[in-house]
């Protein structure tokens, strides 16, 4: 469940009279989402999202995530629209909570992706990063190699009770990453975090893009190799090079990626498994007893990995080079 921080009814209604968006009507906890509190908030005028921003969530990168999601919606990217309060502020304190309330989009996102969810969510991605180039403000990405190794020192030495051999494995990997981390990519605003659930569809038509709290300052092609661990592998595993050709295009068909990004792509979705294998081995390591959240399973993306580690070249993701 993501609501972490309860809100009594009158306090609620007067955070929603310092916007123009008429009287609070209803209102009611979203349980998706895991980093923060969530609500769907009626009002006069219609429904808004009400998030409340938790501990993991550091204030300061607050106005950039904010002010990036007006940027993009004007650029005419269907995403949450902050609403400003009478006064122009973008933020404000609930509960004792930094609090924002954003448009609603329609839509819903699909457990299980086709082709087609795919090539639409490519083109959408590309839009995206096409959208931010004229960003004025940048934020580092604290998840991208240099972050890993510090990540991984954070685990106490207890990923080899996960799976016997893990942390000499990760430990090798890491060492690769590091020595051969591609520099100077067309690079600008990524999204980060574009798994299925973070991207909304009305049939097979995408209708928005959501969740943009990792988003930073990095190479567009490695938000395409998050996308190709997130969107391409089936339930058992193994990757679907038709679900990864239809992303690829459909990405080229909006933003087309250079010989230096074909040539490191599986580079970067080696790095892009790395990442989430060591946040969800965190995360694994670091529940507390009786804690009722139960966290995502590592294991996934060492499988994930794996198969990176085996791919010679970008045509392995159905890429005509």
């Amino acid at each position: 469940m993501a609501v972490y921080t309860e809100v009594a009814d009158e306090e609620l209604a007067a955070f929603i009279d310092t916007y123009d968006i008429g009287k609070l009507l209803s209102f009611k906890g979203i349980a998706e989402g895991v980093e923060n509190s969530n609500f769907l908030v009626h009002t006069e005028s219609g429904y808004y999202i009400l998030t409340l921003y938790e501990k993991r969530v550091d204030p300061n990168d607050l106005p950039f995530f904010l002010n990036l999601l007006q940027h993009l919606a004007r650029k005419g990217l269907s995403c949450p629209t902050p609403v400003q309060t009478t006064e122009g502020k973008l933020l404000g304190t609930l509960a004792g909570r930094p609090a924002a309330m954003v448009t609603f989009l329609d839509g819903m996102w699909v457990r299980r992706p086709k082709p087609e969810h795919c090539s639409a969510l490519g083109e959408g991605m590309a839009q995206m990063h096409l959208a931010g180039a004229d960003f004025g403000m940048t934020r580092k990405n604290a998840l991208s190699v240099d972050g890993w190794r510090p990540l991984f020192a954070q685990c106490d030495g207890r990923a080899d009770t996960v799976v016997p051999g893990l942390a000499a494995e990760i430990g090798r990997e890491l060492d690769f990453l590091e020595a051969n981390w591609p520099a100077d990519l067309p690079s600008g605003i990524i999204h980060a975090d574009l798994f299925p659930d973070n991207v909304f569809f009305l049939s097979d038509r995408l209708s928005g893009l959501i969740d943009f709290y990792f988003a930073c300052s990095d190479a567009f092609a490695y938000d395409v190799a998050i996308c190709l661990n997130a969107w391409c592998f089936e339930t058992d595993l193994s990757f679907n090079v038709t679900k990864a050709r239809a992303l690829l295009n459909g990405y080229c068909r909006v933003r087309p990626l250079t010989e230096q990004e074909y040539d490191v792509l599986p580079l970067l979705a080696r790095g892009a498994a790395l990442r989430f294998l060591l946040t969800r081995l965190y995360d694994w390591l670091s529940v507390p007893e009786g804690a009722l959240v139960t966290p995502k399973d590592p294991l996934e993306y060492l499988k994930k990995l794996r198969f990176h580690q085996s791919v010679g070249n970008a045509g392995a993701y159905g890429l005509d080079l």
